[in-house]
């Protein structure tokens, strides 16, 4: 997958709205391949391009994993990889990675021995682990399939893995499609002392078999959101809905979405989202680049910010940040 689209992303101009509300982003990816166009210059331009975002929290992505030593260790490679991007961001002033959520097994028996290495790795920016349990069986085409074993969320040895993060004091995110909402539950209700992060909404899909069915999947999305909610223990990341695999189609248009066309769009699930799990449980995320295949940063921010005009100002200030810094302790 290829990021670098701002030709593209250009021909649609937008002037950042609220322009001073600060901004934490507690979602998005870096690649250190050439290829895949989004580093750390390509970042910083989509942060310094007129919102104020200030801190960002990393997310596990795959990326720049060792390419020697145990397979249990490689991805405290990324770890490695993120604290020296933040190290340069911050030495460049400005908007800096002030976090990092990297991979482990969690099913793995010598679990901790990973967490160690995490955490020595991380210095000091290690906040949790995601172990996502993504899995689509429906035969449809998936830009960003996703890889796990079925029913991983009611391995034992999983949920065990689970319980370990929260006796550990770190959280855990993880994504999966909306059909996976209630293994989810059972896995939130399982483990109700690991702070949780439900990432992308569940992702609703819509394309192959589930690409006239978006009616129908909203309604059952929307009681699997309010038993989510029950759990205490979950807090949402309200962002990731423009992902191709979404299937609203930006991403293959001559012109990238406008912030009115997201608000028409995805507005229904936002405050869905927000009313089940209230404010203080919610955070925007960019999930940028994934969702700069159908979007610009202005754009996706701008968006946020007319969904979030009919909240107070102090419901505002924890959605677009203050959540944020209490998950992953910024």
């Amino acid at each position: 997958m290829v990021f670098n689209n701002s030709d593209w992303l250009a021909s649609v101009v937008e002037t950042a709205i609220e322009p001073e509300r600060e901004i934490v982003d507690p979602h998005h990816h870096l690649w250190p391949s050439a290829q895949m166009g989004y580093n750390v210059p390509e970042f910083r331009g989509d942060l310094l391009s007129g919102h104020n975002v200030v801190e960002t929290v990393f997310m596990e992505c795959g990326a720049s994993y060792r390419k020697d030593g145990p397979d249990h260790l490689k991805p405290v490679g990324e770890t490695e990889f993120v604290v020296a991007s933040a190290e340069k961001m911050r030495a460049m002033g400005g908007p800096y990675i002030a976090a990092l959520v990297a991979h482990a097994d969690l099913r793995l028996p010598n679990l901790d021995e990973v967490l160690d290495a995490q955490e020595a790795a991380g210095k000091g920016m290690f906040r949790g682990i995601r172990h996502a349990g993504s899995r689509d069986e429906s035969g449809a085409t998936l830009r960003i399939p996703g890889h796990a074993p079925p029913r991983l969320y009611h391995e034992a040895d999983f949920q065990r893995g689970v319980k370990r993060l929260g006796q550990r004091g770190l959280s855990y995110d993880t994504w999966h499609y909306h059909h996976q909402n209630r293994d989810y539950l059972a896995l939130a209700q399982a483990c109700p002392d690991t702070l949780m992060v439900l990432d992308h909404f569940g992702t609703p899909v819509g394309v192959g078999p589930y690409a006239d069915k978006r009616e129908e999947i909203f309604a059952a999305w929307k009681e699997d959101v309010t038993a989510i909610a029950k759990c205490p223990n979950v807090y949402a990341k309200i962002g990731g809905l423009a992902m191709p695999d979404n299937g609203f189609g930006w991403d293959a248009r001559e012109t990238p979405a406008t912030s009115d066309e997201i608000v028409a769009a995805h507005e229904r699930w936002y405050d869905h989202m927000i009313a089940c799990f209230g404010p203080e449980r919610c955070m925007f995320e960019s999930n940028f680049p994934v969702d700069r295949l159908s979007m610009s940063y202005v754009v996706y921010w701008n968006a946020m910010k007319k969904i979030a005009a009919k909240y107070s100002e102090a419901e505002k200030a924890a959605m677009f940040a203050g959540t944020a810094r209490k998950v992953y302790k910024l």
